[in-house]
């Protein structure tokens, strides 16, 4: 006993209940209970129950007390009152009087890696225990020789509160009564070597604002959802033939306020902002840039401590579900970006944990990001796939996300990812495949799908890896979506050209539609695509100011046409001169300019025609939904093709120089007239008003394999879009 006295006077007690708190005894005919308590700078101890006060003997210079209560019968309440030199006292009731918060059962699924609900389990909860209320901590740090709870309840003193570990399971726990939502705390873990870390939770569910790092007592069970149509109609959405319009979001930097030291606007502040901006547009989704908490703005997220909390720079926990409930009552789905593949250095979060590399690898080749200066995830631990698979499940059930877009996946699938030979090691079989990496996400996706229907995952990956989003049981990654970065890239190098020179890479283009359908693609035109020096989506367009307007219209227009998904970064619509700044707003003041109100109305008007055309969306990823017209007039630079859905269709042509082609003649299929729905070169859009006087009928002049056509003028630098019409 003197042994384990020691141990927990020195900080090194792994089963603290073992001593403290109540154990009943029966010798012989006399039974009783011996109570101990623990403060190294107590000067003496009071029991406080049932209207007594009984004093505690010292049993250890270390600061223990006990008292011997015969004839009761354990288990019944009681408190403590410490007594201090100075005069102080502090009454509190003893957490060492509690039973475990966990069951064998939570500890077994999460050494299995299975425990998809693992948020219920770790971290901090409020919870009541024989009536009693509390919350009960606990933490994953199997390497750790001790682990003591931090926070403003006992002074941040590392030595009052130290925590038990239940078995071999690695997981320390302890309740303490009388705790609030609000209150801020932290883990002190001593580890082998003797020296003390100080963490905060992994799944704190709330943090202090950064650079502050402490986690925050929350309560997710107060807040009130209002979003019960979208919940209850969501699992019937089929995203794959459904119209997909995607509004890319960085938080800190939509809208400011000058005013008040030019802060970002709160969660509940921007909703009716974000809101207004998706509907006018024609959108179907808010995806945001990771809220996770995170220590540096200039990661816009990306590099994350808080996996379970969304960033305090905003609002509070509530506060960020208020904004996806405002999106959902108003129709719009919301998209999370979600960073599973690596993560930040900042000692206080998942670094080196319990003094081991307990998240992480701990060889650099395989657990080190060089681009990135951040750690990576070590998928073949159980307890790491399980802390991300059940933090992806969190979002979608706790916060009502309908998509995660999955960050990185490239730099997962490969062991080799942006390493040199020598710098990466081969799997078991001597690939370059991170083989527990690919299995985590064939897991994820099939828990994602099996238990929230109507939610779906996104992929970015800029690799050729194939079967991204093929369904796992045809051994596909299963991802719903992957971004078609091939795309981006082409097209954003062809629209830099001089138009004079397009006619040398007008395969850049036409290239897409060679592997369309290998994948089920969203073309993004994003956030990755103006910073660091790459400059705005304007800026990049060739010309004189008009031109560059002309160019970034027929540019969305040929987008909006092509298939697959779209998602646009915040700020395409104001046209800005200046490349994305994350500690900027987006330039509102440009919207009083006339050329800017021309491209904000085309953009209104062809979000419009995309939610009303199935043509434009019901068959992105079936090859019979596109036919080109022509894809081989590289010399005048001009594209024509039909989109189709079941029931109707639509003709695009696009003039992608600044001259003018006067009768220039297309096969279509059948109808006596079409509509000409969209012309970029629209005088309300900004442009030069040349075009087909709103309809035009066609001809019974066979051409481009249709056996009628229409003689057409295509303007400068111009996306048309025409709807065949009824006699």
């Amino acid at each position: 006993m003197r042994e384990q006295l020691d141990a927990l006077a020195k900080g090194e007690q792994f089963d603290p209940h073992r001593i403290l708190g109540g154990h009943p005894y029966q010798e012989g005919k006399n039974k009783g209970v011996i109570i101990r308590a623990f403060h190294p700078d107590a000067l003496n101890v009071s029991l406080l129950m049932e209207g007594r006060s009984i004093d505690l003997t010292r049993i250890h210079p270390g600061g223990i007390f006990e008292a011997d209560l015969k004839d009761l019968t354990w288990p019944f309440p009681y408190c403590f009152r410490f007594y201090f030199p100075d005069g102080n006292l502090w009454e509190t009731e003893d957490p060492y009087r509690f039973p475990p918060t966990l069951g064998d059962m939570d500890l077994h699924l999460f050494n299995e890696g299975t425990h998809l609900r693992l948020y219920e389990t770790l971290g901090a909860h409020l919870r009541t225990i024989d009536g009693v209320s509390g919350v009960s901590f606990t933490l994953w740090a199997p390497n750790a020789k001790r682990v003591s709870l931090l926070g403003d309840f006992n002074r941040w003193d590392g030595r009052l509160f130290p925590m038990r570990v239940m078995g071999s399971s690695g997981i320390w726990e302890l309740f303490v009564p009388g705790l609030k939502p609000g209150l801020l705390y932290k883990f002190e873990i001593k580890i082998q070597e003797g020296h003390l870390r100080i963490k905060t939770d992994p799944l704190a569910f709330s943090m202090e604002l950064p650079p502050a790092m402490c986690a925050r007592i929350w309560d997710l069970s107060r807040y009130q959802w209002g979003d019960e149509q979208w919940m209850k109609k969501r699992p019937g959405i089929d995203h794959r033939s459904s119209p997909m319009a995607v509004y890319e979001c960085h938080l800190g930097s939509f809208h400011r306020v000058p005013e008040e030291g030019n802060r970002p606007l709160t969660y509940r502040e921007m909703a009716p902002y974000l809101i207004d901006e998706i509907k006018r547009f024609g959108f179907t989704h808010l995806e945001l840039l990771p809220v996770a908490e995170h220590p540096f703005e200039g990661s816009w997220g990306y590099q994350v401590t808080g996996y379970y909390t969304p960033t305090s720079r905003f609002g509070t926990p509530d506060d960020f579900r208020y904004l996806v409930d405002a999106c959902h009552q108003a129709g719009i789905g919301v998209i999370l970006d979600w960073v599973p593949a690596h993560f930040p250095k900042d000692d206080y979060s998942l670094r080196w944990f319990d003094g081991t590399a307990l998240y992480e690898h701990a060889d650099p080749k395989k657990g080190e990001h060089q681009d990135w200066g951040t750690l990576i995830f070590n998928f073949s631990r159980n307890e790491v796939r399980n802390f991300l698979l059940a933090n992806a499940l969190f979002w979608l059930d706790q916060y009502h996300i309908d998509g995660l877009r999955v960050d990185a996946v490239a730099s997962m699938i490969y062991l080799d990812y942006s390493r040199k030979e020598g710098e990466w090691i081969p799997n078991q079989y001597g690939g370059r495949e991170n083989l527990e990496a690919i299995a985590f996400l064939k897991t994820l996706n099939e828990k994602v799908y099996g238990l929230f229907p109507g939610c779906f995952t996104i992929a970015e990956e800029s690799t050729d890896w194939g079967g991204v989003t093929a369904p796992v049981y045809l051994d596909g990654l299963g991802f719903g979506f992957k971004w078609n970065m091939g795309w981006m890239h082409d097209t954003l190098l062809y629209f830099s050209k001089d138009p004079v020179h397009r006619r040398f890479h007008h395969n850049q283009l036409t290239f897409s539609m060679l592997y369309a359908y290998t994948e089920n693609f969203i073309l993004p035109l994003s956030h990755d695509e103006v910073v660091h020096g790459k400059g705005s989506l304007l800026s990049k367009m060739p010309g004189d100011h008009w031109q560059k307007f002309a160019n970034l219209k027929t540019l969305l227009g040929y987008m909006y046409t092509h298939p697959g998904k779209k998602l646009l970064f915040m700020g395409t619509e104001l046209a800005m001169d200046r490349e994305w700044d994350h500690d900027q707003s987006l330039d509102w003041h440009l919207e009083e300019d006339p050329m800017r109100k021309g491209l904000q109305n085309f953009i209104t008007d062809l979000g419009r025609l995309y939610l009303q055309e199935p043509a434009l969306w019901e068959k992105d990823h079936q090859p019979d939904g596109f036919r080109w017209i022509d894809c081989q007039d590289r010399e005048q630079s001009v594209l024509s093709y039909v989109r189709s859905s079941k029931e109707s269709w639509v003709v695009a042509a696009v003039n992608l120089t600044p001259v003018p082609r006067f009768g220039y003649r297309i096969g279509i299929p059948y109808a006596p007239y079409y509509r000409e729905e969209i012309n970029s070169d629209s005088e309300w859009y900004g442009g030069s008003n040349l075009g087909n006087l709103g309809e035009i009928s066609t001809e019974p002049v066979p051409f481009h394999s249709y056996g009628q056509s229409l003689l057409i003028t295509l303007p400068p630098l111009s996306c048309l879009i025409f709807r065949p019409q009824k006699g």
